[in-house]
């Protein structure tokens, strides 16, 4: 029987019935009513008869298929059967790739940024970015492609161990709890059993914390007297006394609009995107409080923001500004504008405040996930009153003997 050739396969046209060309030696051509072109292979074992599909022409040539024949006698000749073998090999193929899938989407990396999507939300663009950022640096290229379920506490230490070498232990603090966060998001999606993250309580080393200094109850009458006889540039002195007044965060004082206020109502307005935690802030003001608002748009005109730049009446105060003046006062080292927040709260605490109510005032989030969910009230009238016994407290601190 003569062998075919690539014209002989090339010419072979599709017929009102199946139709074979054979090669030899047990292989031939298939030509389906389609004009499919396949590649067969027939062959006995123990004497019964039996075939196998090698592949398709022209993805598989002439020259291809004779080899694959040679292949398929040979495992006859040992009593294997290529369709059996054929088939135990795509088998293995098909769990190769399912495993590699599920590897892709079960990996930290993937399974990181899933938790990310979920928790934007939450977040401030700022703060998201900053996460993203140290998982990428610190990370993904370590554990990145490993599946959440095979990560082991000796991997996570790996990782954190090489952000300690380079002194960054805030960073290795702050890696440590995204890691956990991350695989306690893959237990709860049921993509692990368990965090192997929360056994590495006590792994990393530590930075004594230094908290912002703040001022005791003591201390506040010499430096109210100080800050008001004070030759300080008036904006910076009005925006200093301020965030005392209202208690908040010094970025939200310089970041503050007009348009944040409602006189009527007697409330500051602070939109979420402006807040640390990603969460709108009311802040009810005191009569000294809009005094000071009034005062300053007596000055720069009520449009853009309340407390204009010294050097730039268009933008917002510098962020040094405020530190810069607590250091003209004299305390430099004694005491920080952040810290005043401290102070408001460890007063209003003794004076027997409810400690809602001031945490709401400081805008500190309920921790507690079940607590926060009942706890929605903003307790504005309460709030307007702590708020007013503040200030009155300290016009009367600056004014004592």
């Amino acid at each position: 029987m003569s062998k075919l050739t690539a014209l002989e396969i090339r010419n072979a046209k599709k017929k009102n019935k199946p139709y074979k060309l054979n090669d030899g030696k047990g292989l031939y051509l298939h030509i389906a009513v389609s004009g499919l072109k396949s590649w067969v292979y027939r062959f006995k074992i123990n004497k019964k008869e039996s075939m196998v599909t090698m592949g398709e022409h022209p993805t598989m040539s002439l020259q291809e298929a004779r080899a694959s024949r040679v292949e398929a006698r040979e495992l006859v000749k040992t009593g294997k059967s290529p369709a059996h073998v054929k088939q135990k090999k795509r088998q293995a193929e098909i769990a190769k790739e399912i495993a590699e899938k599920k590897v892709a989407v079960n990996s930290f990396e993937q399974v990181a940024h899933n938790w990310i999507d979920t928790q934007k939300n939450n977040w401030t663009p700022k703060h998201s970015h900053a996460v993203q950022k140290t998982l990428e640096k610190d990370v993904f290229p370590f554990i990145g492609e490993i599946s959440v379920e095979e990560i082991t506490p000796p991997l996570i230490l790996q990782t954190l161990k090489r952000i300690e070498k380079r002194g960054a232990l805030v960073i290795a603090a702050k890696v440590l709890q995204r890691i956990t966060a991350v695989l306690r998001f893959s237990v709860q999606c049921g993509l692990a059993t368990t965090n192997p993250a929360t056994e590495m309580k006590g792994v990393l080393k530590t930075r004594k914390v230094k908290h912002q200094p703040a001022l005791p109850h003591t201390d506040l009458p010499e430096f109210l007297r100080k800050l008001s006889e004070s030759d300080l540039h008036p904006t910076t002195k009005l925006a200093l006394k301020f965030t005392i007044l209202t208690a908040v965060r010094t970025g939200e004082v310089r970041g503050a609009k007009w348009r944040e206020i409602d006189f009527d109502a007697g409330l500051w307005k602070i939109p979420a995107k402006r807040m640390k935690m990603n969460t709108p802030h009311i802040v009810p003001l005191s009569q000294q409080a809009i005094a000071i608002l009034k005062r300053i748009g007596v000055m720069w005109g009520e449009t853009g923001y309340i407390f204009p730049g010294i050097r730039q009446d268009s933008q917002q105060l510098s962020e040094n500004t405020l530190l810069y003046a607590m250091y003209r006062l004299g305390y430099h080292g004694k005491a920080t504008v952040h810290g005043f927040r401290a102070t408001f709260s460890t007063i209003a605490n003794e004076s027997g405040f409810e400690p809602d109510i001031i945490e709401k005032s400081l805008a500190h989030e309920e921790r507690n996930a079940v607590r926060k969910a009942y706890n929605r009230s903003e307790y504005i009238e309460q709030r307007r009153k702590l708020m007013q016994w503040w200030a009155d407290l300290l016009d009367q601190l600056e004014h004592e003997d």
